[in-house]
């Protein structure tokens, strides 16, 4: 039962802070969103960032509410370890250790929805949305990396240096 309830909590968690995320990026690159995504982003959102905004106001230019949401998020999702014994300690460490795998995974999806829109449909309405979410990754990568017969290998860069932080991640706690 324990598993169940664990991947039903995962599941919601996860679209959640995910879309918190996301919110929390857009607005940190200043990325207007096509208002479909707008719209799917504040209205899952905006119950929790609303209130948050009250006690953590926007500083910076970053909206720090949704990325505390995030992480109110995870640690909610990361409290059914509870059930099983764990400490609060515990608890605590494995939800940061969620919380940055989320961000990587976040880019890591982004980096791939990307790679798709421009095999299958690079003028695709989505498609400028997205390779704005991942120019500030891409572009330090690209100064670097040359052209390899008009291939662009800045993507397939990000990806790997994405996958060598989760693994150094990992290292650091101990999984």
């Amino acid at each position: 039962m324990f598993s169940i309830l664990k991947l039903i909590v995962d599941v919601a968690a996860g679209l959640l802070g995910g879309v918190l995320l996301l919110r929390f990026w857009m607005q940190a690159i200043r990325v207007r969103p096509p208002s479909s995504v707008a719209q799917f982003t504040f209205q899952l959102s905006d119950w929790l960032v609303r209130p948050l905004r009250r006690i953590v106001p926007g500083m910076g230019g970053y909206d720090w509410a949704s990325l505390i949401g995030a992480f109110v998020i995870v640690i909610l999702a990361t409290s059914v370890l509870f059930l099983v014994g764990a400490t609060t300690e515990i608890v605590l460490l494995a939800a940061l250790h969620r919380f940055l795998e989320w961000i990587l995974f976040g880019f890591m999806a982004l980096l791939i929805i990307e790679a798709i829109f421009s095999w299958v449909n690079p003028h695709a309405p989505l498609a400028p949305f997205v390779r704005a979410l991942n120019e500030p990754l891409l572009n330090p990568i690209r100064k670097v990396v040359p052209l390899v017969g008009n291939l662009d290998l800045s993507l397939l860069v990000a990806l790997i240096l994405l996958q060598i932080c989760q693994i150094l991640l990992g290292m650091l706690f101990g999984r």
